[in-house]
């Protein structure tokens, strides 16, 4: 809410700044005896004293925050030109300087700026003294640009066609090996560099181009022969019956051998054809939002680089092992194909019900997509990613040393789980489908401000929230429906 809204406060802040002069005043009299001021000069104290009192309170009424336990909960834009670090720098240090509490902040290519000029468009969201409030504000106007302050947006911007995704680049630099200490790459120039390089074909890809190949090195290729043949010897035993139908396709179609990386190019062609489901060049971790926002459109975010050969068992980070041998033979299959667009459609809605709403429903996808198990002719099989592109945790999910419960949606939601050694505990469904109704029955009986659907026609999410628009859906349904009732016609 703005800190003042009235004339009331403009004027008492007025007549606060005339009752200072005067103090000043009496006190500038005591110390100079027979000083005496021209009424002149005066009036033109008062008048410059009641121009800058207005003008404060005016500013003052622009800006907008949150009040809670005494704190002022502020959301910023700003603006900062050039490419380089100082201005940030000096931005950021205002913050710490009043000792604020940053939330969250986000960044994107400034579209404003004249001149072909390059700058970044900053959001940030913090906390911040009442008392500080208008300091901190004109702090930053001195080093930033556009700085303004609205309320928090509550329905947050998300792709609603297929070409949105082109703006969704917001990469998670945790794992990164420019970064990441831990990372095998992190001492290798050489392996850094070719990542740099693979990941500016994702940086430059805009959807409904041809996905630009990469042409593998030797040590690459022997990197993802060692996994690749490790990983199919176990597969027989391991994988879903699903997994193991397309993994055969995919060795017929798409180049996946033991001596071959597959093009993302030629696998994203033959899942099209398959289910729908396309495949996207990624650079690196993406963030949880827009890596489930692109389920939603049936395209996957895929990665082209291969993890450092020093590992080739491990990988701290999503490469193209996990990417191509543990997600990609899964989104071949129609029904897993349907349940991952099913799971996502409703993440537009679910995470704006809540922050703790949106970390279940991670949590969900994590036990499912990412680490699920499913019963098939009595014997339990994997079909998480996670899973199928470790050979040691696909190994210890089927052993006897982790515990393994019934999937319920309510259960996975707060369980604990760990990302950086094997899962303690496992999730087995029934199947595909009795997971896929399990999971829509949990998200109906969350609160959410409105629902999604996906127009398969013109590849885009249509919002649902008025009763016209769900009509329409209803009438495009009955017309569908048409179809198959007249086909059993025929039939019958």
């Amino acid at each position: 809410m703005p800190l003042s809204s009235s004339s009331t406060s403009s004027t008492k802040s007025i007549r606060r700044a005339a009752s200072e002069l005067e103090r000043s005043d009496s006190i500038t009299s005591q110390r100079f005896m027979g000083r005496r001021q021209s009424l002149i000069e005066d009036a033109r104290k008062e008048r410059e004293a009641a121009a800058a009192a207005a003008e404060a309170a005016e500013a003052t009424e622009q800006i907008v925050f949150e009040e809670e336990d005494g704190k002022a909960l502020l959301n910023i834009f700003f603006t900062l030109r050039g490419s380089k670090t100082t201005a940030l720098s000096r931005t950021l240090k205002v913050f710490e300087t009043f000792e604020s509490k940053i939330h969250h902040l986000e960044t994107r290519p400034c579209r404003k700026l004249k001149d072909n000029l390059e700058g970044l468009e900053y959001f940030v969201r913090c906390e911040v003294h009442l008392s500080d409030v208008s300091t901190l504000i004109s702090s930053v106007k001195r080093n930033a640009e556009d700085v303004k302050t609205t309320k928090e947006i509550k329905f947050h911007w998300f792709p609603k066609k297929i070409a949105d995704l082109d703006r969704c680049h917001h990469l998670v630099t945790k794992f990164d090996p420019d970064l990441d200490q831990d990372h095998p790459g992190f001492t290798d120039p050489v392996y850094r560099q070719r990542r740099k390089m693979i990941g500016d074909i994702a940086f430059g890809y805009k959807h409904g181009q041809t996905i630009t190949r990469v042409e593998y090195t030797e040590e690459e290729i022997n990197t993802w022969r060692e996994v690749y043949s490790t990983l199919r010897d176990l597969y027989s035993t391991h994988a879903c019956s699903e997994y193991l139908e397309a993994f055969r396709l995919l060795e017929r179609h798409c180049g996946y051998s033991p001596d071959n990386i597959p093009q993302l190019e030629d696998v994203s062609c033959f899942l099209r054809e398959r289910t729908g489901f396309l495949l996207r060049p990624v650079a690196g971790l993406l963030s949880a939002r827009d890596f489930l926002a692109s389920l939603a459109f049936r395209v996957f975010q895929c990665t082209q680089y291969i993890r450092h050969a020093s590992s080739p068992m491990h990988s701290p980070e999503p490469d193209c092992v996990h990417e191509l041998l543990g997600h990609v033979p899964m989104l071949a299959d129609r029904t897993f194909a349907q349940f991952s667009q099913v799971f996502t459609q409703g993440f537009h809605s679910t995470s704006r019900a809540g922050k703790l709403q949106y970390i279940f429903y991670f949590t969900l996808y994590w036990f499912t997509v990412e680490y699920g198990l499913c019963k098939q002719n009595g014997e339990v099989r994997a079909y998480g990613a996670g899973l199928l592109s470790s050979y040691g945790e696909l190994v210890h999910s089927l052993s006897d040393e982790p515990e393994v419960r019934e999937f319920d949606p309510e259960t996975a939601a707060v369980q604990p789980y760990q990302d950086q050694d094997y899962q303690p505990v496992y999730f087995v469904s029934e199947s595909f489908s009795d997971a896929k109704e399990k999971f829509r029955a949990y998200v109906a009986g969350i609160k959410r401000p409105f629902s999604v659907k996906y127009d398969p026609y013109t590849s885009s999410v249509e919002v649902l929230d008025n009763p016209l628009k769900i009509q329409g859906g209803l009438e495009g349904l009955k017309d569908e429906l048409k179809v198959l009732t007249d086909a059993i016609g025929v039939l019958s």
